[in-house]
């Protein structure tokens, strides 16, 4: 049997750790996702050593007494251990490169970092033979998607982007409905997703500077429909964008409140059949809205509908403190079991992990190749770049105050 991989973590903020502006984040997420998966994954033995990196090594003390306090106290003693890079009192914005160097070809990492940065540290690792998660969108162009392909192919490494939705139970039947053909040709898909204003402080450092709200959450759902409809491909993106509240809020005078995408979608087969979605994405949300994340869509084919809301799943918690809050176990499961350990494994959080390494495994043993996993439906760079190029295609409409068309030659794509 191979050996366990060692996962280097790259990012040490909320999604990471759920530590976030020097304390606890006061997000749903409050002891991170990546931390607490890998750590209990290594606990199963499926993964080998941790390691972290940020930019400043100043961070890891607190983290690491975070981490201590509120996982491996409250699971059991669950271990948190971790190799830390830069070192106390260094900064270092490539400090990833030498913790990447750490590794042996095969290992993996995670990329949990602002958009712009994912293509330098994903390039990186490919060009090292490390397998790469990286945090929705990929990356912010078709050009960097396109050559992160390239790359991977030639080094045989697994690219995987951390597309959890795909996960969820009820997304997954939708899809699995959409694409067996019961719900019939591809006609109609609207998609909401919002975040409370708070949000905009959580992501102050880029709100704005290096992304935006659709690029942020409209890549879920627009992500969500290219696996529903994969006969379809989009040929022309519009985008409309309300502003004011961020900017009240003391945001950068770019930064957009809420970013819609209409994008016209044709099928592959020539037969002429077009469809139309649109993906609405917020980050100002009321703060007391019960829940963290708005989420629903409705997809609607020639033979039948399905319409999810995600946000309010019949489950409701009301506390003191708190007061009425419709929580999401399904995606990550932060109460313990009747023992006190962590019993979130099957959280569709969780499993977009396991999966990732999985897949990994299975390309280091041999098992499989790269294309068997292109073709199995996980979300791999392959089978995201649609959703890359419509994401791409909405910025540029929003700066050029145009539609963006989507071309696809050969193989090839790119706007014009």
């Amino acid at each position: 049997m191979a050996r366990p991989l060692d996962v280097l973590m790259v990012g040490t903020g909320e999604y990471t750790t759920g530590f976030v502006g020097g304390g606890q984040s006061g997000s749903d997420k409050k002891v991170g996702v990546v931390g607490l998966s890998l750590f209990d994954l290594r606990r199963r033995g499926k993964v080998g050593k941790l390691s972290m990196v940020g930019t400043s090594g100043n961070k890891f003390p607190a983290i690491r007494e975070h981490l201590k306090k509120n996982i491996t106290q409250y699971y059991n003693g669950l271990d948190t251990s971790f190799d830390s890079f830069p070192a106390i009192e260094e900064r270092d914005p490539e400090a990833y490169k030498t913790a990447i160097d750490a590794l042996s070809p095969g290992d993996a990492i995670t990329i949990f970092t602002p958009d712009p940065t994912h293509y330098p540290i994903a390039l990186y690792a490919i060009q090292k033979k490390i397998h790469v998660m990286i945090t929705k969108p990929a990356v912010k162009s078709l050009e960097e998607h396109q050559h992160l392909i390239a790359e991977a192919t030639k080094h045989n490494v697994f690219v995987y982007v951390e597309h959890h939705k795909r996960y969820d139970p009820a997304y997954a039947d939708a899809r699995n409905r959409a694409v067996c053909g019961e719900l019939g040709e591809f006609n109609y898909f609207y998609s909401y997703m919002s975040q409370p204003k708070s949000q905009l402080e959580t992501f102050k450092a880029w709100a704005g500077k290096d992304s935006d709200i659709s690029y942020y959450l409209n890549s879920h759902h627009v992500d969500v429909c290219e696996s529903m409809v994969p006969e379809y491909r989009p040929t022309k993106v519009t985008a409309s964008a309300s502003t004011g509240t961020a900017t009240d809020l003391g945001c950068v005078a770019e930064t957009e409140d809420t970013i819609t995408l209409l994008v016209d979608w044709v099928k592959k087969d020539g037969s002429g059949r077009r469809a139309t979605g649109v993906y609405t994405a917020s980050w100002t949300a009321p703060q007391k809205a019960g829940v963290h994340s708005n989420q629903y869509f409705h997809f609607m084919g020639s033979r039948g509908e399905v319409r999810i809301n995600q946000a309010k799943r019949g489950y409701d918690v009301t506390t003191d403190e708190a007061g009425l809050m419709w929580y999401n176990p399904f995606y990550m499961k932060y109460a313990p079991d009747e023992e006190g350990n962590f019993a979130g494994q099957g959280g569709y959080g969780y499993v977009s992990f396991e999966k990732f390494l999985d897949g990994c495994s299975a390309v280091n043993e041999g098992r499989k190749k790269i294309e068997d996993l292109d073709r199995s439906g996980l979300p791999t760079l392959a089978n995201t770049i649609a959703t890359g190029a419509i994401l791409e295609a909405g910025r540029r409409s929003l700066d050029e105050k145009r539609s963006v068309e989507i071309v696809e030659e050969g193989g090839k794509w790119s706007l014009k």
